[in-house]
């Protein structure tokens, strides 16, 4: 759940529970969806209120909400427990308004309902603001937004807005709905940052290739990609080609390496990723290790385990690299290009694997 207010007002953006179908096997969505939901309460006018941890990734843990508010040049998002704060413990949602009405309303299940109850949140019932059905959004315009969910109601919430498909090209764009100061608005938390770069000093050193390599994910990335008109799901081989000519480009000596794909797949993309008959090494995040100090801040704070972190921290060398390969269609791959964009770090050399071609074998559809 995502919370958003304007002086004396307040909206909440309820997001699909994270164990919803929709949820799973995103990797590291909360960039998205916070940015589709500050899009929401830019042009609502409101004061974005952060979900709480127990109904919702503790989205704190790695964005920096500080960043956000100085760029804005004041407070427009506040953490949850601020806003109880606020409301004296009287937190009741006078408008519940639901961008997805299919296959069911807000893409909520009852024990999502649960838990925001349980948070002393009580709420009028939910209600539709248009037909829409998840798997198939409709393109909708910024009036469309603000004629639908505009309120003179003190609190008012609205759910999912994840796959809202609502002009997404103005969400950062100058002079726009969420005009700011800074390079970039969302970025990750300042601990994810350091971390990243400890990483880089003791692993990568200052010219490094990073690689997304999706490969499975929740509804199976092979699927998803045939289904496409032009598939996305290239045979290791293949891939290990692409990536070469990459690296020869780019002049890289490392490949950091983040993927989903089994240790089979990697071993053998590794033997098969060679510059003038030497390997180039692909490197990957390794799991903790009290000798080594480079994640000591997460360590420190207790996030080392966290899953939503060190999904972030991936993104972070990622989009910190010298050279950036993707993986097409991937909300991950389109955070680290965003990134690169705005840190100023975006290569002419940046694509995504075996850009232009089509994979050189193609399995039948069930």
């Amino acid at each position: 759940m995502t919370m958003s207010s304007r002086t004396g007002s307040v909206m909440l953006i309820v997001s699909a529970s994270p164990d919803s179908p929709s949820i799973r096997g995103i990797c590291s969505p909360f960039s998205s969806r916070f940015s589709s939901s500050s899009f929401f309460a830019a042009l609502l006018n409101r004061v974005l209120v952060i979900p709480s941890s127990k109904v919702d990734y503790q989205f704190n843990h790695v964005l920096d909400i500080d960043h956000i508010n100085k760029c804005l040049g004041r407070k427009v998002v506040v953490t949850f427990e601020e806003f109880a704060e606020a409301k004296k413990k009287h937190l009741h949602i006078d408008k519940f308004v639901c961008y997805f009405s299919l296959p069911q309303l807000c893409f909520m299940d009852g024990e999502h309902v649960k838990k925001l109850k349980s948070l002393g949140i009580s709420m009028n019932k939910l209600e539709p603001a248009w037909v829409e059905d998840v798997k198939k959004p409709t393109k909708r315009t910024m009036q469309d937004v603000m004629t639908k969910f505009s309120s003179n109601d003190d609190v008012i919430a609205i759910g999912d807005v994840f796959f809202a498909d609502v002009e997404q090209d103005l969400v950062m764009q100058p002079g726009g709905p969420l005009a700011h100061k800074c390079k970039t608005l969302i970025e990750p938390s300042r601990l994810i940052m350091l971390t990243a770069q400890r990483f880089i000093q003791t692993f990568l050193g200052e010219r490094f290739i990073a690689l997304h390599f999706r490969r499975h994910g929740f509804y199976g990335f092979l699927k998803f990609c045939n289904a496409k008109k032009s598939s996305c799901f290239f045979p290791i081989p293949q891939a290990a080609d692409c990536i070469v000519r990459v690296a020869e480009r780019a002049n890289a000596p490392v490949i950091y390496l983040f993927t989903d794909a089994a240790e089979s797949e990697t071993s053998l993309l590794q033997s098969l990723v060679l510059s003038n008959g030497k390997a180039v090494p692909l490197v990957k995040r390794p799991a903790r290790n009290s000798a080594e100090k480079w994640d000591a801040l997460l360590y420190r704070h207790g996030l080392e385990e966290d899953s939503q972190v060190e999904a972030m921290l991936d993104k972070t060398i990622c989009a910190m690299s010298s050279v950036f390969i993707g993986s097409s269609g991937s909300t991950f791959t389109e955070d680290i290009l965003r990134l690169r964009k705005d840190w100023g770090l975006a290569s002419l050399c940046d694509e995504y694997v075996c850009q232009g071609e089509l994979p050189n074998f193609i399995a039948d559809n069930e």
